[in-house]
């Protein structure tokens, strides 16, 4: 296992084929997808780089299915800009998915918050700088030194899931990752309403 710049270097097993992925399941997590799409809380830089992305649990188990890698380019995706997770390891930064793309780095994020409560069964991870700016150690936050794509953002998400109060604000901010907010639920609906009423809340202050 190799490290850089002290940490280890994320490592993501590919293979390259088509998973079990009923038409119901697809329509409802990319329904999701291109509603956060619309609104610029999942998208692409200037620069070309994709940002933010969202899951669903395979039901009873780790397994999850996510957008893939540098999907945030693409106005709308089908089936094969998804991967399904069948295998991780958080100490390691390791991931084992299939599909048409390749999980990413944050797919190691998603995997510390269901690991952390079987009852969250859907996550949405974004990119916004006023709601980040706003929220950033008011709600439940990261170490800063807990940098994007490392073992140690992933044991912090576990460890603020450890607390009740953040299961309960279903909420975290990345302190370390600027302009990342992860939200979760039971479903896509209890994330998605989480996120956006943070974000009416940030628009449209009292």
């Amino acid at each position: 296992m190799s490290k850089e710049e002290g940490y280890i270097k994320f490592q993501c097993d590919w293979e390259e084929k088509p998973f079990y992925f009923p038409g119901e399941q697809f329509e409802y997590i990319n329904g999701w997808r291109q509603e956060l799409y619309n609104q610029d809380l999942i998208g692409a830089y200037e620069n070309g780089i994709g940002f933010g992305n969202l899951s669903i649990r395979i039901e009873n188990t780790c397994c999850f299915i996510i957008s893939g890698s540098a999907t945030g380019n693409f106005r709308r995706l089908n089936k094969s800009h998804y991967a399904k997770v069948i295998d991780y390891s958080l100490k390691n930064n390791y991931v084992k998915c299939i599909g048409g793309t390749k999980g990413s780095s944050e797919s190691l994020t998603h995997a510390a918050v269901y690991e952390s409560a079987p009852t969250i069964n859907a996550v949405i991870h974004t990119h916004n700088k006023m709601m980040w700016n706003q929220l950033i150690n008011k709600e439940p936050t990261t170490a800063p030194e807990a940098e994007f794509g490392t073992p140690e953002l992933a044991f912090e998400m576990k460890r603020l899931l450890s607390n009740t109060q953040t299961l309960e604000r279903q909420l975290i901010v990345m302190g370390g990752h600027e302009e990342g907010i992860i939200t979760f639920g039971k479903d896509l609906e209890e994330a998605g309403k989480v996120l956006m009423n943070y974000q009416k809340q940030i628009a449209n202050p009292k």
